[in-house]
């Protein structure tokens, strides 16, 4: 894969740490075939937390450098072409996708909680039905996922808030993002997923804004721990929106 950093561009974190991984495999000598240290191991030599060094390890794993082998270990599986020493830009980091969409999201059902009507209900329940039989059927439930939280943002009645949710959320669909999820996406995370989006609907019928917000926080932060292989933190009293 060539190149195509243009100068002047904004460097993102998983690009920076992967020119890292790929100065690490050439300093030491480290031979197609063989495996990379352990992930542990690798992050506090390099000096970068765990997630930082997942995404890198994605995108070194796109651009063909490394191969990821469950359970196995991270195997070098490509020489560097001379010259070659940037990694491409993928999209934006999955891990500041979702913390943005923790902090967007929580304040949204804010509004929507204060805003509930029977048809965004519905609106609401419609696609959560949409999802289970998705789930049931044995399909990824992105797009009724996707109109779950769509209906929520028009709920509450902000459009340039409803343009700034999708975007995000269509985020999953760049390079690294869509090959991270691929990975760890199975039946058991969108049963626990669909069960966490049950806890927001609940909340938004009683109509209580502090337990949508937190259910909504506690269902990103899981999400994104799934894709990292990391359970959620507890959601703190801050990051909830009155």
């Amino acid at each position: 894969m060539a190149n195509n950093h243009r100068s002047g561009e904004a460097r993102r974190q998983y690009q920076l740490v992967a020119d890292r991984i790929r100065a690490f495999i050439e300093s030491e000598g480290v031979a197609p075939g063989s495996r990379l240290p352990a992930e542990r191991e690798l992050a506090l030599q390099l000096g970068v937390s765990r997630p930082s060094l997942r995404e890198a390890l994605i995108a070194l794993e796109i651009d063909g450098r490394i191969e990821i082998r469950g359970g196995s270990g991270v195997y070098v599986c490509a020489t560097q072409p001379p010259g070659e020493v940037s990694t491409s830009a993928l999209g934006e980091s999955p891990a500041e996708l979702m913390h943005a969409r923790v902090v967007l999201e929580s304040a949204v059902i804010t509004l929507a909680a204060a805003r509930v009507t029977k048809a965004g209900l519905q609106r609401i329940e419609s696609a959560l039905n949409a999802m289970r039989d998705d789930h049931a059927n044995g399909r990824k439930p992105v797009e009724a996922d996707r109109r779950f939280h769509m209906s929520i943002a028009e709920m509450g009645g902000n459009s340039v808030l409803v343009g700034m949710v999708e975007a995000l959320f269509d985020g999953r669909h760049s390079p690294i993002s869509s090959h991270m999820s691929g990975r760890v996406e199975t039946v058991h995370t969108w049963q626990t997923a669909l069960g966490e989006h049950e806890a927001i609907l609940h909340a938004l019928e009683a109509r209580n804004p502090h337990a949508a917000a937190a259910a909504m926080c506690s269902h990103l932060l899981a999400s994104h721990g799934r894709w990292v292989g990391e359970p959620a933190e507890p959601v703190p009293r801050s990051a909830i929106t009155a």
